[in-house]
């Protein structure tokens, strides 16, 4: 099964399990929905336009019974295997880990449906003798509309083709290792550079240190599992590796502003 670009009727259909390592795209035409992504509610109406570079991270998806959108779900090793010119994908990724909806001008809106629909109609050519080829191109169209309409509505950031390197291999240690590891010396010790020269990176191009990513992706986790009430306390701890149970209250506290037991008797 040729599973590198693939389209679904709706959210229900799609297995968030099974494509962990694939780009979600939604691009929102009728109704609304909602869902959690961070720990903050999104709320989407026709002409967002919603990238969840790492669709577990997102939560309590909720539709309207008029909701409609088109669903694509993109192979992350396909989209990079077409080597793209240009490094504004990893300020776009990091930008997305902030805030996966972009609001669509009506210019933008029928740009991004026609890459879209064009990519539906041309999946179907099955018999196509360079159909790998050519729907890399039509997706490669639709990559760069989609960096164009982000630039134009983010700040400006200029990063070296060294530095979005060093960035992109900081991401994935993240995903690999945030779990474990929170401190940012070992961050910088893996990719061979300073713990400054990580912050200022990051910085330029997030406007952001290294330390908030640490930090998104560690309290993300954190309240993931405090909302799964099942699970003790204690084991949350030893999961994220806190060295005691008030080691995890007191980070909780700082980066969240509430304990443990507030958050989880808050939560929906």
């Amino acid at each position: 099964m040729w599973d590198k670009i693939q389209f679904f009727q709706s959210l229900s259909e799609y297995p968030f399990d099974k494509y962990a390592d694939s780009v979600l795209h939604i691009l929102c035409t009728a109704g609304n929905m909602s869902f959690s992504f961070q720990d903050v509610r999104y709320n989407v109406v026709p002409g967002d336009y919603v990238i969840l570079t790492n669709p577990v991270l997102a939560s309590g998806f909720s539709e309207s019974d008029d909701f409609d959108a088109v669903i694509m779900s993109l192979s992350e090793a396909f989209v990079t295997s077409m080597a793209i010119q240009s490094n504004y994908g990893i300020i776009g990724h990091m930008a997305l880990l902030q805030n996966p909806v972009m609001k669509l001008s009506p210019h933008d809106y029928r740009i991004c449906l026609e890459d879209m629909w064009k990519l539906h109609e041309r999946l179907n050519e099955t018999q196509h003798l360079f159909r790998e080829e050519m729907l890399g191109h039509l997706l490669l169209v639709h990559v760069l509309d989609l960096y164009d309409i982000h630039a134009r509505n983010q700040a400006g950031h200029n990063v070296s083709e060294r530095n979005a390197d060093l960035l992109k291999r900081f991401i994935e240690l993240l995903y690999k290792e945030y779990i474990q590891r929170r401190d940012l010396a070992y961050y910088a010790s893996r990719l061979c550079i300073t713990p400054h020269y990580l912050t200022e990176v990051c910085k330029k191009a997030s406007g952001k240190p290294a330390t908030y990513w640490i930090d998104r992706f560690t309290t993300h986790e954190i309240a993931r599992l405090l909302r799964q009430k099942e699970i003790p306390l204690k084991d949350i701890a030893d999961k994220m590796n806190f060295s005691s149970l008030s080691h995890l209250s007191r980070y909780v506290q700082k980066q969240m502003g509430i304990s443990p037991s507030e958050y989880r008797k808050s939560a929906y």
